[in-house]
Protein backbone atom coordinates (compact mmCIF):
# COMPACT_ATOMS: atom_id res chain seq x y z
CA UNK A 1 0.00 0.00 0.00
CA UNK A 2 1.38 3.41 -0.97
CA UNK A 3 1.51 6.30 1.50
CA UNK A 4 -1.41 8.73 1.41
CA UNK A 5 0.93 11.59 0.51
CA UNK A 6 2.24 9.67 -2.52
CA UNK A 7 -1.30 8.84 -3.73
CA UNK A 8 -2.26 12.51 -3.35
CA UNK A 9 0.80 13.58 -5.28
CA UNK A 10 -0.06 11.15 -8.10
CA UNK A 11 -3.62 12.48 -8.34
CA UNK A 12 -2.37 16.06 -8.48
CA UNK A 13 0.13 15.25 -11.24
CA UNK A 14 -2.50 13.44 -13.25
CA UNK A 15 -4.73 16.50 -13.13
CA UNK A 16 -1.86 18.72 -14.19
CA UNK A 17 -0.96 16.25 -16.96
CA UNK A 18 -4.48 16.59 -18.38
CA UNK A 19 -3.99 20.34 -18.66
CA UNK A 20 -0.86 19.75 -20.67
CA UNK A 21 -2.62 17.14 -22.90
CA UNK A 22 -0.53 14.29 -21.56
CA UNK A 23 2.78 15.96 -22.30
CA UNK A 24 3.88 16.33 -18.68
CA UNK A 25 6.70 13.94 -17.91
CA UNK A 26 7.65 13.63 -14.23
CA UNK A 27 9.00 10.30 -12.91
CA UNK A 28 6.94 8.99 -9.99
CA UNK A 29 10.13 7.68 -8.31
CA UNK A 30 11.24 11.30 -7.86
CA UNK A 31 7.95 12.09 -6.15
CA UNK A 32 8.45 9.21 -3.75
CA UNK A 33 11.93 10.42 -2.91
CA UNK A 34 10.66 13.94 -2.30
CA UNK A 35 7.87 12.77 0.00
CA UNK A 36 10.15 10.42 1.97
CA UNK A 37 12.75 13.16 2.30
CA UNK A 38 10.10 15.55 3.58
CA UNK A 39 8.97 13.09 6.25
CA UNK A 40 12.57 12.48 7.35
CA UNK A 41 13.22 16.21 7.58
CA UNK A 42 10.03 16.68 9.61
CA UNK A 43 11.06 13.88 11.98
CA UNK A 44 14.49 15.41 12.53
CA UNK A 45 12.92 18.81 13.18
CA UNK A 46 10.54 17.35 15.78
CA UNK A 47 13.42 15.55 17.52
CA UNK A 48 15.42 18.78 17.77
CA UNK A 49 12.35 20.67 18.98
CA UNK A 50 11.63 18.05 21.67
CA UNK A 51 15.23 18.08 22.86
CA UNK A 52 15.17 21.86 23.05
CA UNK A 53 11.94 21.83 25.06
CA UNK A 54 13.38 19.29 27.52
CA UNK A 55 16.40 21.49 28.19
CA UNK A 56 14.21 24.58 28.57
CA UNK A 57 12.18 22.84 31.30
CA UNK A 58 15.10 23.34 33.72
CA UNK A 59 15.79 26.99 32.88
CA UNK A 60 13.38 28.31 35.49
CA UNK A 61 14.23 25.64 38.10
CA UNK A 62 16.79 26.20 40.85
CA UNK A 63 17.98 23.10 42.70
CA UNK A 64 19.76 23.80 45.99
CA UNK A 65 22.22 21.78 48.08
CA UNK A 66 23.80 19.91 45.16
CA UNK A 67 20.46 18.91 43.65
CA UNK A 68 20.28 18.43 39.87
CA UNK A 69 17.42 19.23 37.49
CA UNK A 70 16.01 16.65 35.10
CA UNK A 71 13.01 17.49 32.96
CA UNK A 72 12.00 20.35 35.24
CA UNK A 73 12.22 18.29 38.46
CA UNK A 74 14.96 18.48 41.08
CA UNK A 75 16.71 15.24 42.04
CA UNK A 76 18.08 15.64 45.57
CA UNK A 77 21.09 13.87 47.12
CA UNK A 78 20.75 11.68 50.22
CA UNK A 79 19.77 13.68 53.27
CA UNK A 80 18.12 16.42 51.23
CA UNK A 81 14.47 16.90 50.26
CA UNK A 82 11.86 19.41 49.15
CA UNK A 83 10.67 20.65 45.76
CA UNK A 84 13.95 22.52 45.19
CA UNK A 85 16.14 20.42 47.53
CA UNK A 86 15.83 23.19 50.08
CA UNK A 87 15.33 20.90 53.10
CA UNK A 88 18.39 19.58 54.93
CA UNK A 89 16.87 16.80 57.00
CA UNK A 90 19.50 16.71 59.74
CA UNK A 91 18.47 20.24 60.75
CA UNK A 92 15.12 18.74 61.75
CA UNK A 93 16.92 16.60 64.37
CA UNK A 94 19.18 19.34 65.76
CA UNK A 95 17.72 19.65 69.26
CA UNK A 96 18.36 18.58 72.85
CA UNK A 97 16.60 15.45 74.09
CA UNK A 98 16.22 14.54 77.77
CA UNK A 99 15.72 11.21 79.56
CA UNK A 100 17.15 8.49 81.78
CA UNK A 101 20.42 6.70 80.99
CA UNK A 102 20.72 3.09 82.09
CA UNK A 103 24.22 1.74 82.82
CA UNK A 104 23.80 -1.97 82.18
CA UNK A 105 22.51 -3.54 85.39
CA UNK A 106 24.54 -1.20 87.60
CA UNK A 107 22.39 1.92 87.93
CA UNK A 108 20.32 4.57 86.15
CA UNK A 109 21.00 8.29 85.90
CA UNK A 110 18.16 10.77 85.53
CA UNK A 111 18.20 14.09 83.76
CA UNK A 112 20.65 13.04 81.06
CA UNK A 113 20.62 14.97 77.80
CA UNK A 114 21.61 14.20 74.21
CA UNK A 115 22.19 17.21 71.98
CA UNK A 116 22.49 16.82 68.20
CA UNK A 117 24.48 19.52 66.38
CA UNK A 118 24.98 19.79 62.60
CA UNK A 119 28.55 20.09 61.33
CA UNK A 120 29.99 21.65 58.20
CA UNK A 121 30.32 18.59 55.97
CA UNK A 122 29.01 18.72 52.39
CA UNK A 123 27.47 15.24 52.38
CA UNK A 124 24.80 16.21 54.95
CA UNK A 125 25.34 12.97 56.89
CA UNK A 126 27.49 14.15 59.81
CA UNK A 127 26.45 15.49 63.21
CA UNK A 128 28.04 15.97 66.63
CA UNK A 129 26.30 14.25 69.55
CA UNK A 130 26.90 15.77 72.99
CA UNK A 131 26.06 13.61 76.01
CA UNK A 132 25.59 15.35 79.33
CA UNK A 133 25.23 13.35 82.55
CA UNK A 134 25.12 15.54 85.71
CA UNK A 135 28.21 14.97 87.82
CA UNK A 136 30.27 13.56 84.92
CA UNK A 137 32.34 15.19 82.14
CA UNK A 138 30.45 16.12 79.00
CA UNK A 139 31.17 13.68 76.14
CA UNK A 140 31.16 14.85 72.52
CA UNK A 141 30.85 12.13 69.88
CA UNK A 142 30.82 12.35 66.05
CA UNK A 143 27.97 10.43 64.43
CA UNK A 144 27.05 9.46 60.88
CA UNK A 145 23.42 9.52 59.74
CA UNK A 146 22.63 6.45 57.65
CA UNK A 147 19.18 7.10 56.13
CA UNK A 148 18.10 10.71 56.68
CA UNK A 149 14.53 11.55 55.70
CA UNK A 150 11.64 13.74 56.80
CA UNK A 151 10.66 11.03 59.30
CA UNK A 152 14.06 10.70 60.98
CA UNK A 153 17.28 8.76 60.68
CA UNK A 154 19.34 5.98 62.18
CA UNK A 155 22.93 6.81 63.07
CA UNK A 156 26.23 5.24 64.04
CA UNK A 157 28.65 6.61 66.61
CA UNK A 158 32.13 6.96 65.16
CA UNK A 159 34.61 5.21 67.47
CA UNK A 160 35.92 7.94 69.76
CA UNK A 161 38.36 7.81 72.68
CA UNK A 162 37.90 10.26 75.54
CA UNK A 163 40.41 10.00 78.38
CA UNK A 164 40.67 6.24 79.04
CA UNK A 165 37.35 5.20 77.48
CA UNK A 166 36.43 4.39 73.89
CA UNK A 167 32.84 4.94 72.78
CA UNK A 168 30.95 3.20 69.96
CA UNK A 169 27.26 2.63 69.34
CA UNK A 170 24.17 3.32 67.28
CA UNK A 171 20.76 4.90 67.64
CA UNK A 172 17.95 6.83 66.00
CA UNK A 173 16.52 10.34 66.07
CA UNK A 174 13.47 11.95 64.44
CA UNK A 175 13.10 15.46 65.81
CA UNK A 176 10.79 14.31 68.62
CA UNK A 177 12.48 11.29 70.21
CA UNK A 178 16.07 10.08 70.33
CA UNK A 179 17.40 6.67 71.38
CA UNK A 180 20.95 5.37 71.70
CA UNK A 181 22.83 2.25 72.72
CA UNK A 182 26.36 3.29 73.62
CA UNK A 183 29.25 0.94 74.44
CA UNK A 184 31.79 2.43 76.83
CA UNK A 185 35.04 0.45 76.91
CA UNK A 186 37.90 1.06 79.32
CA UNK A 187 41.42 0.44 77.99
CA UNK A 188 42.12 -2.04 80.80
CA UNK A 189 38.65 -3.20 81.77
CA UNK A 190 35.31 -4.54 80.59
CA UNK A 191 32.78 -2.73 78.45
CA UNK A 192 29.64 -1.12 79.80
CA UNK A 193 26.56 -0.62 77.67
CA UNK A 194 24.71 2.62 78.39
CA UNK A 195 21.15 2.73 77.07
CA UNK A 196 19.24 5.90 76.28
CA UNK A 197 15.63 5.02 75.49
CA UNK A 198 12.95 7.42 74.23
CA UNK A 199 14.66 10.68 75.15
CA UNK A 200 12.15 13.47 74.55
CA UNK A 201 12.92 16.67 72.70
CA UNK A 202 13.16 19.72 74.95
Amino acid sequence: MQPFAVIGAKTYLCEVDKLFNGNLKFPMKSIKHIVIGAFLALGAFCAVLYSSCSKDACKAVTCLNKGTCNGGTCNCPTGIGGLNCEKIYRKQYAFTYRGIATYGIIHTDTNNTLTFNPVGDTTYTKMQLVWSDPGFPVISLPITLTNSSSTGSDFNVVSTTVDTFTYTGSGSVNGTIASLSLTKTHANGPSIIVTFTDFNRQ
